[in-house]
């Protein structure tokens, strides 16, 4: 089995690639997404739709991890991201996801952002 820092990592991988498939490959059914200035998000099928929707809103968006912090099933991911909406404007920010992982699948998901007046 991964260890839970390469399973944090994978689903960064997969997010910078905006592959959806895979990202929904570990999500269940009861996986939860708690992302600022939105309602949770339960299920693994809603969390791929909200991803997708995402990527449409930023075609150019990229993460950077800088620090990973994990213990037996959770793990924190420290990032940087990058990018441009939409409209072509730049948009960059930092921030803490915080990640629950039970048999292999996400289970939580919980983004922090530094500044969530730019999203």
């Amino acid at each position: 089995m991964k260890s839970i820092t390469r399973q944090c990592l994978d689903f960064f991988e997969w997010l910078n690639l905006r592959d959806t498939k895979a990202m929904g490959s570990v999500l269940t059914e009861k996986t939860t997404l708690y992302f600022p200035k939105t309602q949770p998000l339960v299920g693994g099928d809603r969390i791929t739709r909200f991803f997708n929707i995402l990527f449409k809103q930023y075609p150019e968006l990229v993460f950077d991890v800088k620090q990973t912090i994990c213990d037996q099933n959770r793990g924190a991911i420290l990032w940087e991201n990058r990018g441009k909406n939409r409209r072509g404007e730049p948009y960059q920010n930092e921030g803490v996801t915080i990640m629950e992982i039970a048999d292999g699948k996400v289970v939580l998901i919980s983004d922090f952002f530094k500044d969530t007046e730019k999203f």
